[in-house]
């Protein structure tokens, strides 16, 4: 069994090489550029992971995997054009650098070679993860609609901000998973809780994510502290606010949301302590943390095999940065 770092490493020798054409350099150098920025590159070692869960790991895991970085690559260059970032990674984003319609076509041939690669993957097991990575697809373009939908709706529930998260994030975890699974000779009833696992992850590190953008320590954060509350963001912690807020804060909160006065993240964090916002965070972490850990108990194959993918998941929602 093989942990994250070492997946880690053999992805990136398999990885690391030029995957677009020389011609016309003027589309493929911006591509490959964004690829060279890196990246944890946790999606397409879950592929790996979710494969060495059940069996050895299969040679057609690799092109699996570059499949799946390649795609989630493929939306962070399209999502960078929609939400106007400047910087990605410390980087300039491909549409700040070369401009947004070479930044289109850019993303659109990284998903056509995503399917190259998929390509390569042995026929018995090609229909299956072609309709897995499809239906996948579609989900996070859904997830990503519905995050803009959300910036133009004042009041968005704590249930429809998680049904968005799991479409724009959680999915490719839980896919790059079951997808891997599949290569291993997974059942369906092991896939189905390896995917629910990836689910369940993805959520609780968006809470994690949020909870820290709020209440973490700038130093160990690496970015300012209260980014989300500058920019309106309707996150975990502002829905629940609002969602248990008396009436006096309620007010006050809406009422900070329209002013950009040079106190408003301090006053919005003294609002959610008021409201128990932070413990509760914590919380829900904890709860899909757990909720994850039993599907990851109800899989059938030997604990020993589970322990990289639960060292991941721990390493993945404690961090402090």
């Amino acid at each position: 069994m093989h942990h994250f770092e070492e997946l880690q490493l053999n992805f990136e020798t398999y990885f690391n090489h030029r995957h677009f054409p020389e011609n016309p350099s003027t589309l493929y150098d911006p591509a490959e550029y964004f690829i060279g920025l890196g990246g944890k590159r946790i999606r397409p070692v879950m592929c790996l992971m979710g494969n060495e869960l059940f069996e050895d790991i299969h040679p057609d895991a690799y092109p699996l995997a570059a499949a799946v970085e390649l795609f989630h690559n493929f939306t962070l260059i399209h999502d960078d054009i929609m939400d106007k970032a400047p910087l990605r990674r410390g980087k300039p984003t491909v549409h700040s650098k070369y401009g947004e319609p070479t930044a289109l076509l850019g993303g659109d041939v990284m998903l056509v070679v995503a399917y190259d690669y998929l390509n390569r993957i042995d026929n018995r097991f090609l229909k299956k993860i072609v309709h897995l990575f499809n239906h996948t697809a579609m989900q996070v373009c859904e997830g990503q609609q519905l995050d803009m939908d959300f910036e133009k709706i004042a009041d968005v529930s704590l249930e429809e901000y998680i049904n968005m998260i799991s479409l724009k994030t959680s999915v490719l975890l839980a896919a790059s998973l079951r997808m891997g699974a599949m290569l291993g000779g997974a059942g369906e009833g092991n896939q189905l809780q390896l995917y629910e696992f990836g689910k369940k992850l993805g959520i609780a590190f968006q809470v994690q994510d949020d909870y820290l953008d709020a209440f973490g320590d700038p130093e160990k954060f690496g970015k300012q502290v209260g980014g989300d509350i500058m920019a309106n963001k309707k996150t975990f912690l502002l829905i629940h606010a609002m969602e248990t807020a008396n009436p006096t804060q309620k007010a006050e909160l809406e009422r900070l949301l329209k002013t950009d006065e040079s106190a408003k993240v301090e006053k919005v964090l003294n609002l959610f302590k008021e409201c128990g916002i932070d413990a509760w965070a914590r919380e829900l972490k904890e709860k899909y943390i757990q909720e994850a850990a039993k599907h990851m108990e109800d899989i059938a194959v030997l604990s020993v095999r589970k322990k990289p993918l639960l060292e991941l998941m721990h390493y993945l929602v404690q961090r402090d940065k």
